[in-house]
């Protein structure tokens, strides 16, 4: 779906004052979705790299280093479990047959 097809074209008017309709709500979901992945990708990519100086500059302190080897963990953990949740929610699509749950919105499914 594209914002095209929901878009309502008022009648006698340019296509530039055309009205958004409830159609375009799984498209706006959509876009939604992505940049929310787009933005949870870079911060796990800015927060390895904050916790990759915090190593550095530890400088032989154990404690400090732990630290940061931690947040690294915490980073990765977090990351794998959001790619998780995209991955089991294509895993069921596949092994249910019902591969409409991937498309947001209501009645998707008919």
């Amino acid at each position: 779906m594209n914002w095209g097809s929901c878009l309502y074209l008022i009648p006698g008017q340019p296509a530039t004052s055309a009205v958004a309709t409830f159609q375009c709500l799984p498209v706006l979901y959509q876009l939604l979705i992505n940049a929310a992945l787009g933005l949870v990708g870079i911060l796990a990519v800015i927060l390895l790299i904050f916790a990759g100086m915090r190593y550095i500059t530890a400088a032989g302190d154990s404690k400090k280093i732990e630290e940061a080897q931690k947040a690294v963990t915490y980073v990765i953990i977090g990351l794998v479990i959001v790619l998780l949740a995209f991955f089991v929610v294509g895993f069921i699509a596949d092994i249910t047959g019902v591969s409409c749950i991937r498309a947001f919105g209501i009645g998707s499914c008919s």
